[in-house]
C-alpha cells in the first residue's frame, strides 16, 4: 500500500506532506495494525513483525518528506511527525487493554476478568483470578494484559443503566425540565457579567429557587471539587471533596453532582441555577453515548429525575460562566479550589481519562528522551529552535512542529529535509559518501557545507535576518533561497 500512495505526489508534485501524514496515520497504519493484540502482548516474540513494519514506516517517511534514502530512521520519523511504531504499539496495546472495562460486567470477557467473584453464584475454571503466577505466565496473551490493567482502574462504565435506555431517559420524559444559558462569542464579556449579575439578582429574590457555582482544579494530580450553594435568606453551603488521579471534567462533573445533590435536598426548592465555567461537563450528564463518567451521570440523573417527578413546575438550568470573566461568585468558588495542598496518598486507584493520557505521556517522553540520547537521528541532525528559543523535540499531532511549519509545499519540505539532516546535493554530502569523486563547487569556498550555506555563502543572501536555528527564520531562509539545497537542474 505504501508503495501505490507514490503515485499520489513525489518531491515535486502531488499532495502536500501533511496531506500524505494524515493519509498514513489514518489509512495505512489502522489496515497494517488490524489484531495487532494476537501477537502483540507482554513477553511475546515480536522482532519479526517489527522488522516489517519498520521497512514500512521507513518507506513512509521517505515518501513524505521526499528525502534521500540514506536519511536515519528516527530524524526522518521525527521530521514527518511518526511516532515510532514501536512506540506506537506500545501506545495502542496499553489502550487496548483498557477497551473491555467498557463491556457490560455479564459480557463472557468481563466474566473472565471477574476480580471478586460472587460466592452465590458457581465458580468458573477459566476465571483469571483463579490461576497462579506461573499459570498466568504460561497463558500469556492480552486478556492477561488487560487482567493486569485493570486492577488499577477504578470501574466507571456502565452502559446497560436503566437511565440510558431509550423512553426511560430524562431527555425523553423531561426535556422541558432542562436548559442549557451558553455564552454567545460575538458579544462582549461584560455583557454575559450583566446577564449573570440580573439572574442573580432574581434568584437571590426568589425563595424557591437554588443556586449553585461549581468549581474545580487540579494540583499535583489531586484534584479538587467545590461547590457553592446559594439560596435566598440560607446559609452559604460550601461542599469541598478531593480526589487522586481523576481529569479535569470529571472533577468539574463531580462538583456538579455535589451541588445538585445538596440542592435537591433543600425543602421548596422548585427551580436549581448551576453555575459553571466547563459546559461540557454539564452536557455529559444528558448524554446516553458510551463514556467514562457514567458512574457520575448515573448519581446525577437519579436526584434530577426524583426532584422532576417531585412536582412538575420542578426545573434546572446550566449557565456558562468562562474563568476568564471573573464573575465575583465564581471568583470566589474558584479561589477556594486552589487553596488546598494536598499529596496523595500511595497505592490508589487512577481514572479512566487519567489513565489513558498518562499512558500517552509516558510514551511520548520515551520517543523524546531516545530521540535526544540516542544517535538514531544522525550526527549531523540539526537541532532548531520554536519561538520560545527551547529545542524542538518531536511530536506527532497535527503533523509534528516541523511540518506545521513547511509542510504545505512538497519542495520546501524536501529542502528543509535535506537540510537539517544534511543529507543533501551538497559538496559536504558528496565528500561523505562519495569520496573518491571530483566535484565542483558552485563557489571558492574549499567546502560546501550546510553552515557556508546558512550563514556565510553571498548566492544565498535572499533572506536578511542572520537568525538561522530558529524553525521559522530557517524556513524563511529557504523560501526566499528557492535554490538552496535543491539540485542545480531543479
Amino acid at each position: 500500500m505504501v508503495k501505490c500512495m507514490k503515485l499520489l505526489g513525489n518531491s515535486s508534485q502531488g499532495i502536500n506532506p501533511l496531506q500524505k501524514h494524515n493519509l498514513y496515520r489514518c489509512c495505512v497504519l489502522p489496515i497494517a495494525l488490524y489484531s495487532f493484540q494476537l501477537w502483540f502482548y507482554n513477553k511475546a516474540p515480536v522482532s519479526y513483525y517489527m522488522k516489517i513494519l519498520n521497512k514500512m514506516q521507513r518507506r513512509a517517511a521517505i515518501w513524505i518528506l521526499g528525502a534521500f534514502k540514506t536519511l536515519p530512521t528516527e530524524g526522518m520519523e521525527a521530521i514527518a511527525g511518526i511516532i515510532p511504531i514501536k512506540f506506537h504499539l506500545q501506545k495502542l496495546a496499553k489502550r487496548s487493554q483498557m477497551c473491555p472495562l467498557k463491556l457490560p460486567t455479564n459480557y463472557i470477557i468481563r466474566a473472565l476478568m471477574e476480580d471478586t467473584p460472587d460466592p452465590l453464584k458457581p465458580q468458573n475454571p477459566h476465571v483469571v483470578s483463579s490461576l497462579t503466577n506461573q499459570q498466568k505466565n504460561i497463558a500469556k496473551g492480552h486478556l492477561i494484559d488487560s487482567c493486569n490493567k485493570a486492577y488499577g482502574l477504578f470501574p466507571s462504565f456502565s452502559p446497560l443503566n436503566r437511565e440510558f435506555t431509550p423512553g426511560f431517559r430524562l431527555t425523553d420524559i423531561f426535556s422541558d425540565r432542562f436548559s442549557f444559558n451558553l455564552v454567545n462569542k460575538k458579544e462582549k464579556d461584560s455583557i454575559r457579567v450583566q446577564e449573570l449579575d440580573e439572574m442573580t439578582l432574581r434568584i437571590l429574590s426568589s425563595p424557591p429557587t437554588a443556586f449553585v457555582v461549581t468549581d474545580a482544579s487540579i494540583k499535583d494530580d489531586i484534584a479538587t471539587s467545590i461547590s457553592h450553594i446559594h439560596s435566598a435568606n440560607q446559609l452559604l453551603i460550601k461542599t469541598v471533596h478531593h480526589a487522586a488521579f481523576i481529569m479535569s471534567t470529571e472533577a468539574e462533573l463531580f462538583a456538579i453532582r455535589c451541588g445538585i445533590n445538596q440542592a435537591c435536598i433543600k425543602e421548596n426548592v422548585t427551580k436549581i441555577i448551576i453555575i459553571t465555567d466547563s459546559i461540557h461537563a454539564a452536557k455529559k450528564i444528558f448524554d446516553s453515548k458510551l463514556h467514562p463518567f457514567q458512574s457520575h451521570t448515573v448519581a446525577i440523573l437519579n436526584k434530577l429525575r426524583n426532584f422532576f417527578i417531585k412536582d412538575h413546575e420542578n426545573s434546572i438550568e446550566f449557565w456558562e460562566c468562562p474563568s476568564r470573566l471573573k464573575w465575583r461568585f465564581h471568583k470566589d468558588a474558584d479561589k477556594d479550589s486552589k487553596s488546598f495542598n494536598l499529596t496523595p496518598s500511595y497505592p490508589c486507584k487512577t481514572s479512566w481519562d487519567y489513565c489513558k493520557k498518562s499512558d500517552s505521556d509516558d510514551i511520548i517522553k520515551q520517543w523524546k528522551m531516545t530521540f535526544q540520547a540516542s544517535g538514531g537521528k544522525g550526527k549531523h541532525f540539526l537541532d532548531l529552535l520554536d519561538d520560545n528559543f527551547d529545542t524542538i523535540e518531536p511530536a506527532y499531532t497535527k503533523g509534528g512542529p516541523w511540518l506545521q511549519v513547511f509542510g504545505h509545499s512538497n519542495s520546501l519540505c524536501a529542502r528543509a529535509t535535506r537540510a537539517i539532516t544534511n543529507h543533501a546535493p551538497i559538496g559536504e554530502f558528496h565528500s561523505r559518501f562519495f569520496p573518491n569523486e571530483d566535484f565542483k563547487y558552485p563557489c571558492s569556498y574549499p567546502i560546501e557545507s550546510r553552515r557556508h550555506i546558512l550563514h556565510e555563502c553571498k548566492r544565498f543572501n535572499g533572506y536578511w535576518n542572520p537568525r538561522r536555528d530558529s524553525l521559522n527564520h530557517f524556513t524563511m531562509f529557504l523560501i526566499m533561497n528557492p535554490h538552496a539545497f535543491a539540485f542545480t537542474d531543479s
